[in-house]
């Protein structure tokens, strides 16, 4: 796919991919097989039909396939932008064993980009349900309970929809105008949206039980996890969630156009090694920073997806493999990070080497440090998740069954509260499951 030049981009928060042409989007298509028994769809969470929907935009047709898309995907120009296509339906292709994949993740955004669709609402049941965050899972869910006739209001936190797809995901990867077409999208089908209003605080899970015939919780993980080393609580160091949230969904790097401060410092090092760390690196370089990521495996070994990996090189964005930060500490001119060297050891559960101990220390100076190796669910649920008698893990993550449903039937949870690091269409993926029992499918 045609993307922007790189001493371009750098400049700016423009979306980096600029999408297929209509030629370009049909020579891909005629390159799919159309294969009797379509592995692709395997590897799809929400289970689309791949083979249909790109024979579709083979017959240049893209209202067609986007039709057969929203059958079984509620936000298909988000995850044509930033699903990992490549480790899910791509990587599940019969021509990957060539390495000639079709490029299904771009073919879903250009049917996304230039397809239209009507929905048919099914003859309303009477019934209501509460789901709690507007992230893709919670997005997902309302979405397949209002066209099967049920009564949905979101409980929004934040003063704008979209969860992480808003706060989390810079605009150079996922346009904000892209989110907001898929949130009015599915709040004119009737969909009741209550912004700032946060669960715990403006109404309690026992209130919403006793008001809804069922509930989705969907609030994400927003507590950041940090690395316990001394020095971490310095001015200097921040989490990845503030400084994205800064910058995404408070328009930080348009100051003073948008009233939200940040830092714009000369040096930032990131911490981590997933999508988190690879967007918070690209959005400090364009703010004017010479930037280094900080991980303690392998490049190889980066759960981050490789295209943008490849996109923050081109970037001028460094990469210190195999450094884990000890100590963080303040000089007059500087943060000073000190990092131990690590050597590969023996694969671990995830399948990557871990990381082993070499005793060599090292300094690094920078101005900014940010972390970014993971989350946790939000505290503020805990208790009010157990006076609804719903439980939980050791992390505070949501105990589900296979349908979503918690240990209290009435109550359904998917995406990060559950536990784990969870893709945009794993999410969605949560959402449908839930909605399907809810509708008792």
């Amino acid at each position: 796919m045609n993307e922007l030049p790189v001493d371009m981009r750098i400049q700016n928060f423009d979306e980096v991919k600029t999408g297929y042409t209509k030629e370009q989007a049909i020579e891909e298509a005629s390159r799919c097989l159309h294969c009797e028994n379509p592995t692709c769809i395997t590897g799809c969470p929400v289970r689309i039909n791949i083979k249909d929907f790109i024979a579709k935009i083979k017959e240049d047709n893209p209202d067609a396939a986007l039709e057969i898309i929203s059958k079984n995907s509620t936000l298909p120009g988000v995850c044509g932008r930033v699903c990992p296509q490549e480790k899910q339906c791509e990587a599940m292709c019969v021509l990957a064993k060539a390495e000639k994949q079709i490029a299904i993740g771009n073919l879903e955004r250009y049917a996304a980009d230039n397809g239209k669709t009507n929905i048919v609402k099914a003859e309303k049941t009477g019934r209501k349900v509460a789901i709690i965050g507007s992230g893709p899972g919670g997005l997902t869910c309302a979405s397949e309970l209002i066209i099967n006739g049920v009564d949905v209001t979101i409980f929004e936190a934040l003063h704008e929809a979209g969860g992480v797809l808003m706060y989390g995901i810079p605009d150079f990867r996922l346009p904000k105008k892209i989110v907001k077409q898929e949130v009015d999208r599915i709040l004119s089908l009737g969909v009741e949206l209550k912004l700032n209003h946060v669960v715990g605080k403006i109404i309690s899970l026992k209130e919403i039980e006793e008001e809804y015939d069922a509930v989705f919780i969907a609030n994400g993980a927003g507590l950041p996890g940090f690395l316990g080393v001394p020095g971490e609580n310095l001015p200097s160091v921040i989490s990845a969630n503030e400084y994205l949230v800064r910058n995404n969904l408070m328009k930080a790097y348009r100051y003073p156009v948008y009233k939200t401060p940040v830092n714009k410092v000369s040096r930032v090092c990131i911490v981590g090694g997933g999508n988190v760390v690879v967007d918070a690196s690209r959005v400090a370089k364009r703010l004017g920073a010479d930037v280094s990521i900080i991980y303690r495996r392998t490049m190889l070994e980066m759960p981050a997806r490789a295209e943008e990996v490849l996109h923050a090189q081109a970037e001028g964005i460094k990469i210190i493999e195999l450094a884990e930060p000890v100590e963080f500490i303040e000089s007059e001119n500087a943060t000073i990070m000190k990092y131990e060297k690590m050597k590969p050891g023996e694969p671990d559960e995830s399948g990557r080497k871990h990381p082993e101990h070499t005793g060599e220390f090292f300094e690094l100076e920078t101005d900014e440090v940010i972390i970014a190796i993971g989350q946790k669910p939000n505290p503020m649920l805990a208790k009010e998740i157990k006076d609804v008698g719903i439980k939980s893990g050791v992390k505070g993550e949501i105990i589900v069954d296979d349908n979503m449903q918690t240990s209290n039937p009435k109550f359904f949870a998917g995406g990060d509260i559950i536990g784990g690091k969870t893709t945009v269409i794993k999410a969605m993926g949560n959402g449908r499951t839930a909605a399907k029992k809810i509708l008792g499918n």
